[in-house]
């Protein structure tokens, strides 16, 4: 993997702003493991290691089960371990992740509306979009997962 800029230091007010709407989210109400989960599963999709390591690590902290961990990614065929809400918040993740192939459908943004207050959709929104764009500056700009550089002894960007 090639080095590339460290974006934070080329551009600390870009990257205090991230962290300013990283920071509203981290108080607006949704609990703290919902709005990782929703992380890991846009990472997912994005295919961004370092983000993938980085909120696999923190829903291991809040106690989320290894169990539950690996199966986000198939989280459909094992719906009995995550709650209405986890359901609906990975569905809406998908559909705006990819949002250029599903158009946010009607069916997924009801499903989810039926389980989150407005504001609630308005704030998991804004997470599944900040995620998106940390998953384009980490893979942009090769950021090193903290597993790599474990086994590395690498230094992080």
């Amino acid at each position: 993997m090639s080095k590339r800029i460290n974006y934070r230091q080329v551009a600390p007010g870009a990257a205090k702003a991230y962290a300013g709407v990283r920071d509203y989210l981290a108080g607006c109400g949704l609990p703290a493991d919902l709005i990782d989960l929703v992380y890991l599963r846009v990472s997912q999709i994005n295919g961004c290691a370092y983000c993938i390591d980085m909120h696999s690590r923190d829903l291991l902290k809040t106690g989320v089960s290894i169990d539950k961990l690996v199966l986000v990614p198939a989280w459909r065929e094992a719906r009995n371990l995550f709650s209405a809400r986890e359901q609906a918040a990975l569905a809406w993740a998908e559909s705006v992740t990819l949002i250029a192939e599903t158009g946010a459908p009607d069916d997924v943004y009801q499903a989810t509306a039926a389980v989150f207050s407005e504001k609630e959709l308005s704030d998991l929104t804004v997470a599944i979009s900040l995620m998106n764009a940390y998953n384009r500056l980490g893979i942009s700009f090769r950021l090193t997962p903290q597993a790599v550089q474990n086994a590395s002894g690498a230094h992080p960007q």
